[in-house]
């Protein structure tokens, strides 16, 4: 019985190969990322397979597993870039990346994209600005007075005018 039960098991498990791959291309956005994930979550769900309850939905316990690697391995790389403090009351500190480290080619597209986000309408580009500093959504709204509603509408309105200007 025990060995019907992990044919049947292998088999299912291997009939959403393809829809699981599609899924890690979703949340890498690089094929072999997606492949390292894909590999990763079909040998989490053999290795703990016994946790699975029979007569439950596997592709979705296929997909969590892969969403929980995703989030963690993201995690993982976040605290890999955090560097410590040796100071008396040891604080973390993420040490952003600098312009410098931009090759010439970025340097013109990054001077493009000034001069394109300089281009907009205040109410655009004030929003736009604030959100690529890394404010949230709420504190741009805060700052500007507005319903956070309009900031979004107003941050996607200006991304949709730059790339306009951009394919012309």
């Amino acid at each position: 019985m025990a060995t019907y039960y992990n044919n049947t098991f292998s088999s299912e498990v291997v009939s959403h190969r393809d829809s699981l791959r599609y899924f890690a291309l979703s949340l890498t956005h690089h094929s072999e990322d997606a492949e390292d994930l894909l590999q990763e979550t079909l040998l989490k769900a053999f290795t703990y397979k016994d946790k699975f309850e029979a007569n439950t939905n596997l592709k979705a316990w296929l997909f969590t597993i892969m969403k929980n690697i995703f989030i963690n391995s993201y995690r993982k790389q976040n605290k890999v870039k955090t560097i410590f403090d040796s100071s008396k009351d040891l604080f973390y500190l993420n040490m952003p990346e600098t312009r410098k480290n931009f090759d010439p080619d970025s340097r013109l597209n990054f001077k493009e994209l000034n001069i394109l986000l300089d281009s907009l309408g205040e109410e655009y580009r004030v929003p736009l600005s604030m959100y690529v500093e890394g404010y949230k959504y709420k504190e741009i709204a805060d700052e500007m007075q507005l319903p956070i509603g309009t900031v979004k509408s107003r941050i996607f309105l200006a991304r949709r005018q730059m790339m306009e200007k951009v394919s012309n």
